[in-house]
């Protein structure tokens, strides 16, 4: 029986060769991910390449680009392993190309036109003898790789099957199946440290700094930053409800169709946000920070939003909403109103200089399990249907399968909210200012 101090023992399997492919907005420790994978795959004598840049590469794949090294992939040795676990960026790049956008129903995949893409995915791999895919990145990566597991289901009988294991990535924090995603500590740190400056800033020339953080579609980015870095106020969209929030109706310019969606009402929350600023005064504080979600830019107005392009997942260009400044302008206006003073609000973005923070310990920790998940997955424990790896307790590894993060019909996976109520939650309520 090995010892406690024994290496885990060697595993017989019919994986030869993997490969790790990262897809989406960075995250601290991703090379902890990578790395630890790679690492635990060649000691048991597996090869191991590094797709680059997500899937941009292998959709292109064909007669006239062929997989070629160096361009497309990279071989992964030990050598090139040495002092990258806590290192920053992505050893093999990324990008946002998802090869599934015109797979919306199960129907979808039995349509060879809509299907291409992923079968060109499918033939890139193999033609570099790929015998298992390791997909890391968000809810929108999870789909793809769910949906290219769900293509190779379609597949004769002879065709080779390559199982996909997903591991979670997201600084936003909002996936289901996990409690923590890595990278999700490193930058609620980056940016709560980015608040404490402005907090001191603001208290300096009795100002306010209105700070738009990641998180486009939970607050647990923006609750984290805010609770760590003592800001006055933070809203999110699980904020947004009751009497913040309204029904709009727009025409459809694609279908002519009247349509309804959720919205806020902008003088609710901007009057919400007024009250703290007076609230403060009444305790002598004359300045403060308030964060913001950028998912918020989702449930404004339509006239507000209406024109902004959205990316292949239908996400709104949130950078061009300038959510902070936009806020900035009627809070400013309304404090004004309110009080006859002026105020000055100064409105800013946070964010982008927090995905590729130096890992701290504990996303490097979790980023490290996840990856060596992925090798106990598909070797150790021979899945060789779709799951993701998990991670929860005293870093326990948990195997998710697909089937239970994402409808079986839409192809859609559900969004993990700050429950309002929770703990969690109520924790920022009992930190920020009183007001009322």
């Amino acid at each position: 029986m090995p010892t406690s101090l024994s290496r885990p023992p060697r595993t017989e399997t019919n994986i030869h060769k993997v490969a790790i492919l990262f897809a989406g907005g960075p995250a601290p420790a991703a090379n902890a991910v990578i790395s630890t994978a790679a690492a635990a795959f060649l000691r048991n004598d597996i090869q191991v390449v590094g797709v680059k840049f997500g899937y941009s590469n292998l959709v292109q794949f064909g007669p006239e680009h062929p997989m070629v090294e160096g361009r497309d992939y990279i071989n992964i040795t030990h050598e090139r392993l040495k002092r990258t676990r806590n290192s920053q960026g992505i050893l093999i790049g990324t990008a946002r190309t998802n090869p599934g956008k015109n797979i919306s129903d199960p129907a979808h995949l039995q349509d060879a036109q809509r299907a291409a893409p992923l079968k060109t995915v499918y033939d890139a791999l193999r033609s570099i003898g790929v015998d298992a895919l390791i997909s890391i990145g968000g809810d929108d990566t999870l789909k793809t790789a769910n949906k290219f597991h769900m293509f190779q289901e379609q597949l004769p009988p002879d065709c080779p099957r390559m199982p996909v294991v997903h591991l979670p990535k997201t600084i936003d924090n909002d996936y289901m199946g996990i409690d923590f995603t890595f990278g999700y500590f490193t930058a609620v740190e980056m940016l709560a440290s980015e608040i404490r400056n402005l907090l001191a800033d603001a208290e300096s020339s009795r100002s306010y700094f209105l700070a738009e953080t990641m998180g486009r579609s939970a607050g647990w980015l923006s609750y984290g930053a805010a609770i760590a870095g003592e800001a006055s106020l933070v809203i999110s969209v699980e904020d947004i409800h009751d009497d913040y929030e309204t029904i709009e109706e727009i025409t459809n310019p694609k279908t002519g169709l009247v349509e309804t969606r959720r919205v806020m009402r902008l003088e609710a929350v901007v009057r919400r946000i007024v009250a703290t600023m007076r609230a403060r005064e009444q305790e002598g504080k004359e300045y403060g920070v308030i964060v913001l979600a950028e998912g918020l830019a989702e449930l404004l107005p339509y006239s507000e939003i209406k024109g902004i392009p959205r990316d292949e997942h239908g996400h709104i260009a949130i950078v061009q909403v300038n959510l902070g400044r936009f806020f900035a302008d009627l809070i400013s206006k309304e404090y004004t109103r309110q009080t006859g003073n002026h105020r000055k609000i100064t409105g800013l973005t946070l964010g982008y200089e927090s995905r590729c923070a130096r890992p701290q310990a504990f996303d490097v920790m979790l980023g490290a399990q996840l990856g060596v998940g992925a090798y106990r997955a598909l070797v150790e424990q021979r899945k060789h249907g779709g799951v993701m790896v998990s991670v929860s307790g005293q870093l326990d590894l948990n195997f998710v399968p697909f089937s239970e993060l994402v409808d079986p019909e839409t192809l859609v996976t559900v969004v993990r909210y700050i429950r309002p109520d929770s703990d969690f939650h109520r924790l920022a309520r009992f930190l920020e200012t009183y007001v009322g």
